[in-house]
């Protein structure tokens, strides 16, 4: 269950009109935490970003499932069951005996699959899916966004970052 913090954190960056990714972002960073504070593990980093996802969308962030196709009929299925939990459309079914073997099996899964690197790597390959004209237009959405002062930190930021790797 994310905490507090986190749904206000959510609910806050919808009122900023931020999309219902960055607003879910806060759900996966939570996971990617408790994953490097060892509470659980994921066998990969993709399953700790879905982890995330799901929290979110249980949480009523308003992110649809993905696409037939595009994932395993599984994934999709559970996306599609949390997505309708959070939109008050079901009733969850609770069934402590499969969630206490989901946390078992969790907590044997290595903590490593939210190092930076780990990360990096996902962050990297997933880029790499997408055109240079998709990357473009998300940046300009995300410089839209932001705001002057937001906009101004980042390029206080891009600045250092510059200075520490040129």
């Amino acid at each position: 269950m994310p905490d507090k913090k986190i749904i206000e954190k959510a609910r806050k960056d919808k009122r900023e009109g931020k999309s219902a990714s960055t607003q879910a972002g806060e759900f996966v960073h939570q996971e990617i935490d408790k994953v490097r504070r060892g509470e659980h593990g994921a066998r990969s980093t993709k399953q700790a970003i879905a982890i995330g996802l799901s929290e979110a969308r249980r949480a009523g962030v308003d992110l649809p499932p993905p696409k037939k196709g595009g994932v395993k009929e599984s994934t999709r299925k559970s996306a599609e069951y949390a997505y309708e939990l959070g939109q008050g459309e079901r009733k969850p079914k609770h069934r402590p005996k499969v969630s206490k073997a989901v946390s078992k099996v969790l907590e044997d899964e290595p903590k490593s699959s939210a190092s930076h690197k780990a990360l990096s790597r996902q962050t990297k390959s997933v880029a790499s899916r997408r055109t240079a004209e998709e990357r473009s237009a998300a940046a300009r959405k995300a410089a839209k966004t932001k705001g002057p002062a937001g906009r101004a930190e980042a390029a206080r930021k891009a600045a250092r970052t510059r200075a520490e790797h040129g």
